[in-house]
Formats: structure tokens, C-alpha cells, sequence
């Protein structure tokens, strides 16, 4: 087969004390034509060190600093300065598994309508065994993320949809990312072996996301892609179940997206963004 080069995008901010068993998880790949991107977000701990002894350890680790921006900022630093024809975030808290790139790569290979490619994943640290999530589909993708931050993607898909979302401060950025890509169409492959490992921390984003914040965040999810929410989860059919008693009261609103909108939001995450739909 082809050996198309992989770029492992590593973004650090305070991360250092746990960025050598990622880099060590990228370095055992038994795909090896890849380069792995140290992005330095402007931490002020020990990153810096941490990432040039492993950029002395092998060519094909390379170490970028830019002033703190958050996550998406970082990825995208990274991104724009990868060679890779493939995209591979990855936290710097994290592991991936040593066949991981290889079976990825294949994938590709073999369905050239594939978009992303990712598998299944496992938990370690403060909690250990398998990371059960919910299998992919549109429908689902509209309601909730299933696919965490490691998956892999072409370059010029980030290139199409514009990078990551840096108005995405507070988290959930991947699924927003997630969306852009495979909205307008497009397959996603689910390896069936474990090929990622998740640090959960007391401390993990996920669980420092304020409920403040999170309706911020659904806010403004719902409206950037609001053509695909009410696409995936606006129809009469598939809201039926929800509006069983007064579906004949709604079926005229329903023809508003902004209704649909706000129905989705306030029956799913108990708001809503526009006024048009009141619970009673």
C-alpha cells in the first residue's frame, strides 16, 4: 500500500507531567511515516523541556510555541504547519494504541469515501476499563458527540471547513468539528479494536464545563448548524414522539426552524434559544 504521512498534532497547556506517555504512544506506532506536532499553547510549566528532549530523540518530533489561544487555537497552530496528508489529534494526556495509525491509514485505503476514522477507546487513570459510547449515526451526531478528539481526518477537510472553532472556549469543540466535516456527506469508519486510551482526571475538561457555560455552548451550536439539527431531528416523523398530544397544535410551527430549535433544546438540554417554544 501507499504510505501517505500522518500528522500527530499534540496541543500542550500545563499537560507536561503526562506529555512523555503520549509521545511514547506515537513513537511505538508500527505505522512510521508520521510526524508528531508539539504545539506549546503559552504554558508556563516545564512543556517546553518535555518537548525538545523528545525532538532530540527523533526527527520526526517537532516542537511550536505560540501565546496561549485555547485548545482549538492550538490544534489549528499545529495543522497549518503539518506536512501529513492525514490529521491525528491528539491530548497531551492521552494515549493511542501502537496499531492505531497503521489500521487508520488502511481504512482510507480501502474505502476512498471515508471522512474520519476512529475506534474504540478505552478509559485509564482515575478510572479504567472500556469508554462505552453511543455508535455513530447523523441523528445521533445531531443530539450528542460519540467521537472523542482522536480520530483521524484528511488535511484538506480542515482546510474546507475552516479549522477548528475557536469561539469554542469552553469545550466541546470536536463535536462542533465534527459536524462541519461530515454534514454535507461523507463516511465515518468504526475500527473495532481498542486504538485510544483516555486519561480521566477530577480535573478533565468534560467535568469542568459550568452548566452556564454549557448552554452557552449548545447556544451556539444550535445556531451555527441549525440547518443540519433541523435536517437530522426537525421532521414531524421523527419528533412525533415528543409532541404526541399536540402534534395537530405544532404541525404549522413546526415548519419554523427556530421553533424546532428551541423544541430540540428545551426537551434535550432544558432551554431554549429564541422564545418560540414554551414548556409547560
Amino acid at each position: 500500500m501507499n504510505n501517505p504521512k500522518v500528522s500527530i498534532i499534540v496541543p500542550c497547556y500545563n499537560q507536561a507531567q503526562y506529555l512523555s506517555e503520549a509521545l511514547q504512544s506515537v513513537l511505538d506506532q508500527t505505522y512510521e511515516n508520521w510526524e508528531c506536532i508539539i504545539v506549546n499553547d503559552g504554558s508556563p510549566d516545564n512543556t517546553k523541556e518535555v518537548a525538545q528532549e523528545w525532538v532530540k530523540k527523533d526527527s520526526r518530533f517537532i516542537y511550536l510555541y505560540k501565546e496561549n489561544g485555547g485548545l482549538s487555537s492550538a490544534r489549528n497552530a499545529g495543522i497549518a504547519n503539518a506536512n501529513g496528508e492525514f490529521i491525528l489529534p491528539l491530548d497531551a494526556d492521552d494515549r493511542i494504541g501502537k496499531d492505531y495509525t497503521l489500521l487508520a491509514i488502511q481504512a482510507f485505503q480501502d474505502d476512498e469515501s471515508l471522512k474520519l476514522v476512529y475506534c474504540k477507546a478505552e478509559k485509564f487513570g482515575e478510572e479504567s476499563g472500556s469508554w462505552d459510547l453511543p455508535d455513530f449515526s447523523l441523528y445521533e451526531l445531531a443530539r450528542q458527540n460519540m467521537i472523542f478528539c482522536s480520530a483521524f481526518y484528511r488535511k484538506k477537510e480542515w482546510e474546507r471547513v475552516g479549522g477548528y472553532d475557536v469561539n469554542m472556549i469552553y469545550g466541546l469543540e470536536d463535536w462542533e468539528f465534527w459536524i462541519s466535516i461530515l454534514k454535507d456527506g461523507g463516511e465515518v469508519k468504526h475500527i473495532e479494536e481498542v486504538g485510544f486510551y483516555y486519561r480521566v482526571k477530577s480535573i478533565s475538561m468534560i467535568n469542568t464545563i459550568y452548566s452556564d457555560k454549557r448552554k452557552e455552548i449548545f447556544e451556539y451550536l444550535s445556531i451555527k448548524h441549525s440547518d443540519f439539527i433541523v435536517s437530522k431531528l426537525g421532521s414531524t416523523i421523527i419528533l412525533n414522539h415528543l409532541l404526541q398530544d399536540n402534534l395537530k397544535k405544532f404541525e404549522n410551527r413546526l415548519k419554523s426552524k427556530k421553533f424546532v430549535i428551541d423544541l430540540f433544546c428545551e426537551t434535550f438540554f432544558g432551554f431554549n434559544v429564541f422564545g418560540q417554544y414554551k414548556a409547560k
